[in-house]
């Protein structure tokens, strides 16, 4: 039934689409990989680049962690993304791995010619080759080079906000940044798609309450979909599958298939 609606959706130019969070343990990853999957089984051509040195994005979809694979090498200008590429278990969903080797890349691009387009630069090819129609870029918990690269290559910027009091804390920081990279000509086209609340325990007020002060603070930017604490959805990694492919009748599943139709409405 999801595929089948989305199937009346009409497609949309090459989209890149950064995922971010200054802070760890919001369910930056999750997103990124749920969002994909659910985005490629409503036959969209999804490529997800993993651009954080821990690479559980690369691991949360079944591939391994490979000395070599990850974009360090063509962002330092040896060798291109597209060589990168990998094809996964799972129809339309492609990735470009990472691997611990990105760790030095804040330090080498930061001394590099136009050190905060590396990643724009390397993904023009991909992008002008219409061969997918969202790139999904997982960046690291942090606002580092890699992240900032990433913000410079985006159409949009999607936040992920776990339900807790100190989440208004990382947003308003990328909100600056955000604000700082269209000022200052880095990215001008670059907008906040939205915020997407995660980990909610609709059994707790703490949860419903912050949910209500986010949505009164950034108003329609708020997606309406909630992402749920779930064990099956914390699992899932474990087993290289989105939550579509490892419990398609989970909370989670349902969960990001809904948030995918409503991010596929909102960027259309």
């Amino acid at each position: 039934m999801f595929v089948a609606r989305f199937g009346l959706i009409c497609g949309v130019p090459t989209k890149v689409i950064a995922v971010a969070n200054q802070k760890g343990g919001v369910g930056k990853t999750t997103t990124s990989i749920n969002l994909a999957a659910c985005l490629a089984a409503a036959k969209k051509r999804v490529l997800l680049f993993d651009l954080d040195p821990q690479a559980n994005a690369t691991s949360g979809v079944g591939l391994e962690k490979t000395e070599g694979a990850s974009a360090y090498r063509p962002l330092l200008g040896e060798g291109t993304l597209l060589e990168k590429i990998k094809t996964t278990a799972f129809e339309r969903l492609e990735v470009i791995p990472s691997e611990v080797d990105l760790c030095a890349a804040d330090i080498e691009l930061s001394r590099m010619e136009n050190h905060l387009f590396r990643v724009a630069q390397n993904l023009r090819p991909i992008v002008e080759s219409n061969r997918f129609d969202f790139i999904l870029i997982d960046c690291p918990p942090s606002l580092g080079v890699l992240t900032l690269n990433a913000f410079a290559a985006a159409d949009s910027l999607l936040v992920p906000l776990q339900c807790e009091y100190y989440a208004l804390e990382g947003i308003s920081m990328i909100n600056r940044i955000l604000k700082q990279l269209r000022d200052g000509g880095t990215n001008p086209r670059l907008e906040l798609i939205g915020v997407v609340m995660t980990m909610f325990d609709g059994r707790t007020r703490l949860s419903q309450q912050v949910v209500s002060e986010v949505r009164e603070h950034f108003g329609d930017k708020v997606f309406e979909t909630l992402i749920p604490r779930t064990t099956r959805l914390a699992e899932a990694p474990s087993f290289g599958k989105p939550i579509i492919h490892y419990d398609k009748y989970s909370a989670g599943a349902a969960a990001y298939e809904v948030f995918a139709e409503e991010f596929l409405k909102r960027i259309s």
